[in-house]
């Protein structure tokens, strides 16, 4: 059970919390990369890394701030499936990929990843973003337990579509806005931030000190 929990929590969660310096040094290197139709992910098929980047762009799209793949925020999510999730999780986490995509493919009734565009992903995103109820969430719950359980035992299981793209579509946005926030353009340009050594303040009006603006990380 405990194996299966944890598979689970890194599949679903995409286990970020644990990214190693060296790999988050993967978002302080946006400056003069390649646009990413020539990018060649290592975790992802060249295909499909081209439809998350535009994913990620329709998330974090580019605004007052730079978008998702400006700050290098694709290249850090394959690197991070590749180097730092379980073999087992990153079974889980290409079969809901392939799933998500398909369905990308399928409503956009085109042939290959690479011809989408963000209006083909869009309405697929926001479909599977949208709020779930309690008892979906539940539902949603209890079936990636059974399909993790059968999984983890070594038998064959099947993962309903709009759950699996449900789970992707949160996660990836999840991960994604994570990884934003620790990039150092954000970190230093957007939100608050103060360099070590600090000064320190015991007791301060959080609107006065930050504008409101959450700490950087």
């Amino acid at each position: 059970m405990e194996r299966r929990s944890a598979l689970k929590n890194m599949g679903m969660a995409f286990g970020y919390a644990v990214a190693t310096p060296t790999l988050l040094g993967i978002l302080q290197g946006c400056k003069d990369k390649p646009p990413y139709a020539e990018w060649v992910p290592n975790f992802f098929d060249k295909e499909q890394g081209y439809a998350l980047a535009q994913t990620l762009d329709v998330i974090l799209p580019k605004t007052d701030t730079p978008s998702a793949t400006e700050l290098n925020v694709h290249v850090f999510i394959d690197a991070f499936m590749n180097e730092v999730i379980p073999e087992e999780a990153q079974a889980f986490i290409k079969m809901r990929t392939e799933t998500f995509f398909n369905r990308v493919l399928a409503d956009s009734g085109k042939v290959s990843l690479m011809d989408v565009e963000a209006a083909d992903i869009e309405p697929v995103l926001a479909k599977y973003l949208r709020k779930r109820t309690d008892e979906e969430e539940q539902s949603h719950n209890e079936i990636i337990d059974s399909y993790m359980e059968a999984v983890t035992k070594g038998g064959q299981a099947g993962l309903d579509e709009d759950v699996s793209n449900f789970s992707f579509a949160n996660d990836l946005r999840g991960m994604a806005i994570w990884a934003f926030k620790n990039t150092e353009h954000i970190g230093e340009e957007v939100l608050a931030y103060l360099p070590v050594p600090g000064q320190y303040i015991g007791c301060g009006d959080v609107n006065e000190l930050t504008q409101g603006k959450a700490w950087s990380l």
